[in-house]
């Protein structure tokens, strides 16, 4: 029975992944629709974009409050919904105070959602044993990829936002709600202590400087792969001369790559360890921005990119779960922490290329962002032991496989 639940429990988290993944990419790839719908200013459209990460990250924080009173599953339960919602509406209005509205619902319903989906994955493969953090984000992977894939059909279409998001809303509402039934806390099925299987080592301790170096590595991520989304096409067209076309193939290059390096990377995981792992994705992703930074033109660019999508992908799912390592007894209060710096990441990663760019070179600038992830090399030993395979602080005997 307990290998049954957590099978469905694994299952239904993966569904809430993906949901996020088609729901995030809906919205940002028809930023420029929404701008036109809601007549948003060029100036006054960075104010609306940086509204969203920062009431993530306060949607975090205070979630890590929350799930002291109450399960990260039941807080992911009410936060998923309200994330589709928050979408529908953004496509519904028409005043720009709706708008506004609309996003900063998203964006504190995003925060909650991040955060508890994470706090379920690091107690469900602290269950399992094994890693299986990178199959959850190889699912918001793919979400991802089928919502831009939307998003690009409603654009071809030219299509009303309501009429693009309607649909999607409709199937994935009633499945994560439906999915959210199967919700499983991996800690009730541990032998881990009651306290800790209610979620509630909210009020344990978790010194902000054994937790700094994740944190560090966590905005390095996010900083590269907030270069990729919002400067790729750009950098490919005005930089190496390719053509309007081409320049939005860099970003679903790098999306199919993350998918397929998250896909198999609980396999490396398990056979090298966490700490190779992250070594390796950090080197893969800092020789990624290298060839983009000297690529002679756009193929050239196109094979950084893909690198970066190899290597980035890897290190922000462990980086979790190295979390949940370092604080086994207060994994839910070390995720909510370290997921405000995905946030952090974001934000300034976007700005800073873009002002290295124009002050002295796009080529240049890609250097900035190379650096950062090649730092994650000093932290390795953030992730864990040389044999740091598993989901747990040690290695969890099992009486059987559960899938």
């Amino acid at each position: 029975m307990t290998d049954a639940r957590l099978r469905y429990g694994r299952g239904s988290l993966a569904l809430s992944f993906l949901v996020q993944g088609v729901a995030f990419a809906l919205l940002v790839t028809r930023i420029p629709a929404i701008q036109d719908r809601y007549g948003i200013s060029d100036g006054l459209l960075p104010v609306f974009l940086a509204a969203v990460p920062v009431l993530a990250g306060t949607a975090s924080v205070a979630t890590e409050k929350l799930v002291a009173g109450v399960r990260p599953g039941t807080v992911l339960r009410w936060a998923q919904p309200v994330v589709l919602l928050a979408l529908l509406g953004v496509g519904a209005g028409s005043e720009m105070w709706q708008a506004a509205v609309a996003l900063g619902v998203f964006g504190l319903a995003v925060g909650a959602l991040d955060a508890s989906m994470n706090m379920m994955g690091v107690s469900l493969q602290r269950a399992y044993g094994r890693s299986i953090m990178l199959g959850f984000h190889a699912a918001y992977s793919l979400g991802g990829i089928a919502g831009a894939s939307m998003a690009w059909a409603g654009a071809h279409g030219d299509l009303p936002l309501l009429v693009s998001y309607l649909p999607a809303v409709l199937v994935l509402l009633p499945a994560a709600l439906l999915g959210s039934r199967w919700y499983t806390d991996g800690r009730e099925l541990t032998a881990e202590g009651p306290h800790e299987a209610t979620g509630a080592g909210a009020g344990a301790s978790v010194p902000f400087r054994m937790l700094l170096p994740l944190c560090l590595v966590m905005a390095f991520a996010y900083i590269g792969d907030s270069t990729v989304s919002n400067w790729s096409a750009k950098y490919l067209q005005d930089v190496l001369g390719s053509s309007e076309q081409l320049a939005t193939v860099p970003y679903n290059v790098y999306m199919v790559t993350t998918l397929l390096g998250r896909a198999v990377g609980d396999l490396g995981v398990r056979r090298f360890g966490a700490v190779a792992v992250v070594r390796g994705g950090s080197v893969l992703a800092a020789s990624g921005f290298a060839v983009v930074a000297v690529a002679p033109g756009a193929w050239w660019g196109m094979l950084g990119f893909t690198l970066l999508g190899l290597g980035l992908c890897v290190i922000v799912p462990q980086t979790f779960a190295a979390a949940g390592r370092m604080f086994p007894g207060a994994s839910d209060v070390a995720v909510a922490r370290l997921n405000v710096f995905n946030y952090v990441g974001f934000l300034v990663g976007s700005p800073l290329v873009g002002a290295l760019g124009d002050a002295w070179s796009y080529r240049g600038a890609m250097a900035v962002p190379m650096a950062l992830v090649l730092a994650t090399l000093l932290y390795a030993r953030s992730f864990g032991g040389e044999s740091a395979r598993y989901g747990g602080g040690h290695e969890r005997a099992r009486a059987a496989d559960v899938g």
